[in-house]
């Protein structure tokens, strides 16, 4: 795992309850090593749900001394891409994880599972079956009625035998026949009536192309390949805690050598968020969000884009913890640990994002100062930059006001304020156009204030700044929350009508010359406005910058 940047707090250190069954497995001699896989589906990006599940399947066997796979479960070929699974594997190695040469896919097993699926049938546990999709349905029962058995429940074992291959074999077409395991059709639990392990679909597979028309099911799939891979604890969300049994009984009548313990942890909910694969999938195709890297979603791709520094995600998953209850959790939480991060280990920079331009009359044309500024105040080993401070200058809009309120500590008419960095300086005059907004800043500056104090008086505060001659134009895009409630899946609600229309703002700012070069993902404390980092769409003279976060938490108080 990639350590903790230089200058950072260290990791929280996690303990939960999934731990501590691991700690006993190994205290007993239950188990004398663990090993642990991280299972995604490819049929979309990851997002910070699935964060915390890496966290939690490398991370507790990793503290161990143990491993952890990486596995795709790629059973349903319409759904799963290439594209899904190359941003996978990025996105957990961006992460901080690595799983060395053990990459694997469910669909690499596909021949021992079929195995397995004729080793049930001639042991009686298994049938085809010719039930439509709405008749089995209808057969399976209701929570507080028992199902009724399929006429086909008692086929004969050489006949569900000669089915199960003609359907391997593309003899039949897709939905006539499926395999279903024999186990109670009166279980409390229905997904132990009879439920189904394989069926046919002509479909191409994206790793192992036309080879099969026959695929499993996952709930089948599953525990064959946990199996198969010596997986010790097998660690799962708690949608799945229902489907344990089944689980279990698929180990319990396999000789499959290896008996993995399943364990269900709750889910993460975020707030003004939302997890489902299905919704992030329906922002991204209508175009509601610029792709599955947009910096408004939960992905990763999309957090990294945004500039979230991986560790401080990490930091975030040891935070909330693992438990069995469901929660939501405030997203000021994560917001919080990104702040933490990019304080320690983000360079400053100046960037002003609503230009009002000043000029300095007391300096004459085409003066030029080169300030030396720190580019970290607590980090000297980041060095320093060459930042240029010229007669005209801009300063953000609303660090002037004509009428001063309450508390306000920056520039006024005949008012002195400190320019980060460089001289103190008095507002003389306010230039307005014909439709009276304040265009220009007419002003002064005390020479004796480069880098000292002015004698007998107390300047109002400090501002930033850069040079209207050398500094850059930057497009700079502010995103804020994607939804305008903190549960925008809350009951009876349309979630896309929950969709905060101020969530981008794009405003074309002003950044000092240093920025000129700095690469796609570098990320920047830009001083008294927020943490920045450099879009993949950035070019030399054609910058662009994402906001990560602001300060501080603008929505506190419930705005």
């Amino acid at each position: 795992m990639a350590d903790a940047p230089s200058g950072s707090s260290a990791p929280s250190a996690p303990s939960d309850f999934i731990r501590r069954i691991i700690a006993d497995d190994l205290r007993t001699g239950k188990h004398d090593h663990i090993l642990t896989r991280f299972p995604p589906e490819p049929n979309g990006y990851l997002h910070i749900g699935h964060a915390k599940s890496i966290c939690l399947n490398f991370g507790s066997s990793l503290e161990v001394g143990g491993v952890c796979n990486l596995r795709f479960d790629d059973t349903n070929p319409e759904k799963e891409e290439q594209e899904y699974i190359d941003s996978i594997t990025r996105d957990v190695r961006w992460l901080g994880f690595d799983w060395a040469d053990r990459l694997f896919f469910a669909s690499d097993y596909f021949e021992k599972v079929y195995e397995c699926a004729e080793e049930l049938i001639r042991k009686g546990l298994a049938y085809v079956d010719s039930l439509s999709a709405e008749e089995m349905r209808e057969y399976r029962g209701t929570l507080t009625q028992p199902g009724r058995e399929s006429p086909d429940r008692h086929r004969p074992v050489e006949e569900n035998l000669r089915l199960f291959r003609e359907m391997r074999a593309g003899v039949h077409p897709e939905g006539k026949y499926v395999l279903r395991a024999k186990i109670d059709m009166a279980a409390p639990n229905i997904n132990l009536r009879d439920p189904v392990l394989y069926r046919v679909k002509f479909a191409t597979h994206h790793h192992v192309g036309d080879a099969w028309c026959l695929y499993p099911m996952y709930d089948f799939t599953h525990p064959i390949s946990d199996a198969l891979e010596g997986i010790t604890h097998s660690v799962c969300t708690l949608e799945f805690e229902d489907h344990r049994p089944l689980y279990d009984w698929v180990v319990d009548h396999l000789d499959l050598g290896c008996k993995p313990r399943q364990i269900e942890f709750s889910r993460l909910s975020l707030e003004y968020t939302v997890m489902s694969k299905r919704k992030l999938n329906l922002l991204v195709k209508e175009g509601l969000v610029s792709g599955w890297d947009d910096p408004r979603l939960p992905t990763l791709a999309g957090m990294r884009r945004r500039g979230y520094p991986p560790e401080a995600i990490r930091e975030f998953c040891a935070r909330i913890g693992v438990s069995k209850a469901d929660n939501r959790v405030e997203v000021g939480q994560l917001e919080s640990c990104v702040r933490e991060a990019l304080d320690a280990s983000s360079p400053r920079a100046m960037a002003v994002l609503r230009p009002l331009k000043v000029v300095i009359e007391t300096l004459p044309e085409g003066h030029l100062d080169r300030l030396t500024l720190g580019n970290h105040p607590k980090r000297p080993e980041l060095g320093q930059r060459s930042v240029p401070l010229t007669r005209d200058l801009f300063i953000e809009a609303d660090d002037f006001a004509e009428i001063s309120p309450k508390g306000f500590k920056r520039l006024v008419p005949d008012g002195e304020v400190r320019l980060r960095g460089g001289y103190v300086i008095r507002c003389r005059e306010v230039v307005k156009n014909e439709a009276g907004e304040v265009v220009e800043l007419r002003c002064t500056h005390d020479p004796a204030t480069l880098g000292a104090d002015p004698v007998g008086r107390k300047v109002r505060g400090v501002i930033h700044w850069v040079s209207a001659d050398r500094s850059l134009p930057a497009s700079i895009r502010l995103y804020d929350r994607l939804f305008l409630r903190p549960d925008p899946e809350e009951e009876g609600q349309d979630f896309l009508t929950m969709l905060n229309p101020a969530s981008l703002e794009t405003v074309t700012g002003r950044v000092e010359p240093s920025l000129a070069d700095a690469p796609p993902e570098a990320r920047f404390q830009f001083e008294r406005v927020g943490y920045f980092c450099v879009d993949q769409d950035s070019r030399p003279g054609a910058l662009v910058f994402n906001r990560t976060v602001t300060l501080r938490d603008s929505w506190a108080g419930g705005n």
